[in-house]
């Protein structure tokens, strides 16, 4: 049995520890900090425009188990919010011990607070991991999910500095990139004004902190949209945002707020006394960032040049999946990303033929279209996701967005893909 060491916890590791897992290799996860999931708790939204089409592929893919635990702590299911639609929102909260049990009862070795730090290789194969100075993570192949954003220098270089997020660089060490230390040159994505970085695009509001009207409307309806003062209105900061998908002229012009057992204000940050001047929010406190008044996370500082099998380019037995795999935004690119790595890690070590997702399906097109875009000087400059923007718009061009889910499945088994991740490579 190939042993295979996914490098980070977040959704992208969490989808590639089980999708390796289900090939049938052994699993160690290495996660630095003591909780997994990484932005996702701090997330909460899937199932949004054509996430609800990638979801549902990977579901009939025989790659479910993450949406059917999100679905699980889902606060509200099928609601809208400006320019989304048949969105779900998870608890943040209760999310990530459900991932954690259901990991463990996979039989996934999860080691937490094992800060990857450096590599040991040779013939561009990786032989270990060294964790900390403590020790060194033997494997046969190596899957890089350490995301994008930190460490705390870059912050400060390319933000409003360290605004104190749920990465909490200070406490448990920042992200160290394994493919830049293995020696594989990588890319750095840029802002629309050519600045290098982007800021994560969302904070989170203490529910006691808001009015008791728009916190009985969250929790009723989950979502809250309440009018910003003109004067208020600060329309250059959705080029800052990663999350492109949410750069759309209502994001400025209210604040938006949803359900997601805290309250998730969409805006990468808002200074805390202009925000107690909108209505209902007089007593606003951040969560998160802490410093959320001020700033946010910078990331897309670190992609891995890559194959559409998600395998790093320069580096054999090293795959990569969520923001290392490019210029993606979001819990369900980084889960679906993460399948397509954890699987064809296995299919690497067994020596057999690796495979990709036809691009007759939405997952398949986004991987190597990301891919393809990146290769381009204005490529570098865009975000993409599922959820909208410039790939939302190709789904519908292409017809590869859906909400019919008997038709998603027909379409996955017209792919030869039905149950695919599912069984053990034979």
């Amino acid at each position: 049995m190939p042993k295979v060491v996914v490098i980070g916890g977040g959704w992208a590791g969490c989808a590639a520890a089980l999708s390796a897992r289900a090939a049938g290799a052994e699993v160690t996860v290495l996660e630095r900090t003591d909780c997994l999931l990484g932005t996702g708790l701090v997330g909460g939204i899937f199932r949004n425009n054509g996430r609800f089409t990638a979801a549902e592929e990977a579901i009939a893919m025989g790659a479910g188990d993450l949406f059917h635990l999100m679905d699980q702590v889902s606060r509200h299911k099928n609601i809208e919010f400006p320019g989304h639609k048949h969105a779900s929102l998870y608890d943040v909260s209760l999310i990530e011990p459900l991932v954690k049990r259901y990991m463990l009862s996979k039989g996934i070795v999860l080691k937490m607070q094992h800060r990857a730090t450096d590599v040991i290789s040779s013939c561009e194969q990786i032989r270990a991991i060294v964790v900390d100075g403590r020790e060194d993570e033997e494997g046969d192949v190596f899957i890089e999910t350490t995301g994008t954003a930190g460490p705390q220098g870059n912050c400060l270089k390319y933000g409003n500095g360290c605004a104190m997020c749920i990465l909490r660089c200070p406490s448990f060490g920042g992200r160290v990139s394994i493919a830049s230390r293995a020696g594989v040159p990588e890319k750095m994505g840029r802002k629309p004004d050519g600045t290098f970085g982007a800021m994560s695009g969302s904070c989170k509001l203490h529910f006691d902190s808001v009015s008791p009207e728009i916190a009985a409307q969250l929790r009723s309806t989950g979502v809250a949209v309440v009018p910003v003062p003109k004067d208020l209105v600060h329309t250059e900061k959705l080029a800052t945002k990663a999350c492109q998908q949410y750069a759309l002229p209502e994001f400025a012009e209210n604040v938006v707020l949803l359900d997601t057992g805290h309250v998730k204000l969409m805006t990468p940050f808002f200074p805390l006394e202009e925000l107690r001047m909108v209505p209902g929010l007089e007593n606003a406190r951040y969560e998160d960032p802490y410093a959320g008044g001020r700033g946010n996370s910078i990331r897309y500082l670190a992609l891995s040049p890559r194959n559409d099998e998600l395998q790093v380019t320069g580096m054999e037995n090293l795959f990569c999946a969520g923001e290392k795999a490019g210029l993606l935004v979001g819990h369900t690119e980084a889960i679906v990303t993460g399948v397509l790595a954890g699987h064809n890690a296995v299919r690497w070590a067994l020596a057999k033929p690796r495979v990709t997702i036809p691009t007759s399906l939405a997952i398949g097109d986004a991987i190597t279209y990301v891919r393809e875009a990146m290769e381009t000087e204005e490529g570098m400059s865009q975000k993409f996701t599922f959820s909208g923007a410039t790939y939302f718009n190709r789904m519908k061009e292409k017809g590869l967005y859906l909400t019919d889910i008997p038709a998603i499945r027909q379409k996955v088994e017209a792919a030869g893909m039905t149950d695919f991740f599912s069984k053990p490579v034979a």
